[in-house]
């Protein structure tokens, strides 16, 4: 029997809640410091300075697999001795477009646990990044049924969280944000007032990593390391 009853509204995460992601960007990365071959730095050292200029690259252009590429074009000039000749920028336009390629892949669970779910709560896809790049996954996950709303922001934020309680009319006290991210899922969420899952994900952006804060009192804060598992709570 689940631990809350029906009636509750689920505000899904999609990368790396619900499908694989960041690993496709982890392969292209190794590649990416693999072909550099800096004589100079470690690839730890290149590896740090690719995630300062992807912070860079965010605020200026925000998410997405746009914004990747041009960090890594960024990171090569930045470190690299030599001119970014056009065979070079194809060679690392090569690394970002195999993440491009890649089919979409669900975490275990998730189609079953999703439909379920869908019969007794409510269910809000809520995911930060290029407005075009995550629904064209979502449409090619085969999940969208599932959900009947869903908002693809620029950020995640407690300020967004409150917008989107707003704009669906919810109750923070019936509503939940389940995903993998500490940063960007679980701390907005319970700032928002909101309860809160944490779906541990080994491969979560370095970028999304934070300390996750406690519950405030009368909130909620469960961890779980499997999607399926949310059945037996919801």
């Amino acid at each position: 029997m689940a631990q809350f009853p029906p009636g509750q509204t689920l505000l899904i995460d999609a990368d790396d809640t619900l499908w694989e992601n960041n690993v496709y960007f982890e392969r292209a990365i190794a590649a990416f410091i693999g072909y550099l071959n800096h004589r100079e730095y470690t690839p730890q050292r290149v590896r740090a300075t690719l995630n300062a200029v992807e912070r860079e690259t965010i605020l200026r252009q925000g998410y997405g697999l746009s914004s990747f590429t041009r960090s890594l074009l960024d990171c090569y000039a930045r470190l690299s001795t030599d001119s970014l000749t056009e065979e070079k920028r194809r060679r690392i336009l090569g690394f970002a477009q195999a993440i491009a390629d890649q089919e979409i892949e669900l975490l275990p669970g998730v189609d079953m646990a999703l439909a379920e779910l869908s019969t007794r709560h409510r269910l809000i896809l809520m995911t930060k990044g290029n407005q075009a790049e995550q629904a064209d996954k979502l449409a090619r996950s085969g999940l969208a049924s599932n959900f009947s709303h869903v908002e693809i922001v620029a950020e995640k934020n407690p300020k967004t969280s409150q917008e989107v309680l707003r704009r669906h009319a919810l109750s923070p006290s019936r509503s939940w944000m389940i995903g993998n991210s500490p940063k960007s899922d679980i701390n907005p969420a319970l700032a928002a007032g909101m309860h809160a899952v944490f779906l541990l994900h080994k491969d979560t952006w370095v970028l999304e990593h934070e300390e996750i804060d406690p519950a405030p009192a009368g909130q909620q804060l469960i961890e779980v390391d499997s999607f399926s598992k949310l059945c037996a709570i919801f």
